[in-house]
Formats: structure tokens, sequence, C-alpha cells
């Protein structure tokens, strides 16, 4: 299965790419891809690809935009990774949430949507999902190692989150995932599961944290809670 490149117009009057990749039966909710670090580059055009192929409208937009456009680089070497981090510095988060709106919105009318959109994230994209959930009319969200979440608290989640917590992620310390987990346990609208053992970015297939195990499970939490949400 392979997708195909829109524009998405943003609420400022500026316009980006998204990839976009439909079921096979054309039709079914929608779902908005958010990027880790690196663009929307193979990793990302893949896991769209495969929430597809699981029966979604999915749409990944290049949230780099402002900064480059098109940008699309690997996990693979330090300069690669100085780059990211360099956008990822470089961010603008309050416009990077207005963005997915943007996206969300689109999507939501687009030819096979049913009408109701989800929003799948990772690393910092993890993070844009949480806030897609405090600041626009997701249906519901699910943020994979969310970095900085802690720094949101003070916000009102609206919508139905999942958190999939890596115990052992480099880029989130235990404590800030404790503060986040004791902060919403008693918030009927989150659900967390941490793995234990497990790194930053395990569902990056190619990774040096990559886990099959901990990618399977997540997975089957993740397509059980959009199928109550989104159906």
């Amino acid at each position: 299965m392979s997708g195909k490149e829109i524009t998405i117009k943003a609420h400022d009057g500026g316009e980006f790419m998204g990839y976009l990749s439909s079921p096979p039966s054309g039709k079914g909710p929608g779902l908005v891809v958010i990027q880790e670090i690196f663009g929307v580059n193979k990793v990302m055009r893949d896991l769209t690809d495969q929430f597809a192929a699981q029966g979604y409208v999915a749409l990944c937009p290049d949230l780099f935009w402002r900064q480059e456009p098109g940008i699309q680089i690997t996990d693979q070497s330090e300069e690669e990774w100085a780059r990211a981090f360099e956008l990822f510095q470089g961010f603008d988060l309050d416009l990077g949430v207005k963005d997915l709106d943007s996206t969300i919105e689109l999507l939501r009318t687009s030819e096979g949507c049913s009408g109701k959109v989800g929003a799948v994230g990772y690393c910092l994209g993890g993070r844009l999902a949480y806030l897609t959930t405090t600041r626009t009319k997701v249906d519901a969200a699910v943020s994979y190692y969310g970095v900085y979440l802690q720094e949101h608290l003070d916000e009102t989640i609206q919508s139905p989150l999942m958190l999939h917590i890596a115990r052992e992620d480099e880029f989130v310390p235990q404590e800030a995932q404790d503060q986040v987990i004791d902060a919403l346990k008693n918030n009927d609208l989150v659900t967390s599961h941490v793995y234990e053992g497990e790194g930053h970015a395990f569902v990056r297939a190619g990774g040096k944290h990559y886990s099959e195990a901990a990618t399977k499970t997540s997975g089957e939490r993740t397509a059980a809670f959009f199928k109550q949400h989104l159906s």
C-alpha cells in the first residue's frame, strides 16, 4: 500500500504537505499520524500505511514545514541526530498544535472519512497527541513515549487519551513519568500503560530500542482504543 502527498492549508495562510494513505475500502475513521523529530520519513510513511491497512484514512502532516519543508532524515547517523534535535529545539509548539488542528479538520471533511478523527503520535508527536486532546476537537488520541508531558498537566484533557510510556526512556526521566501517571490516574478519560524495560521509540522499526513484543502489545491496545472511540 502506498499513499500520496496532499496540500494542507494552515490557519495563518500558509500551506504544508501531508502524506495521505487510504484504507482498502476507501472509507473509515480519520487518523492523524504525528511525526517524530525526523520529519515525514519512511518510518512515518510506513506507519501511516499500516494504519490505513487497518481501516483508517490516515494522514501524516509535515510539521517542520515552517523551518524546512520536506524534511526526511533517519536515526542512523550523528549528523542526522544533530539536525533532528536542531529542528526539535526550533519547533514552535503552539503553531504545531494549530497546524494539527487544521489537519484534523481537513481530514474530518475529506472524502472517505467517517467524520470521526483520532490522533496518534510518537516522541515529539506523542507530546503533540496529548495536546490535541486539550486544544483541538480530536475524538481520541494515543501518545507513544511523549516528551515533556509534565509541562502540560495544567491543561484540561477533553477527549479520550491513551499513553504508552517506556519505563527506560532516556528522554523522559522516571520522575517525570511518575508525575504524569500520578496526576492523571483518576482522570476517567486517560488510560496509561507502562512498558517495563523498554526504551524510547520502541516501535521505531530499525531503531536501537525497537521491541517486537512492546510494538505488538501497544499496537493491540491502540487498535482496541480507537475501535472503541472512533467507530
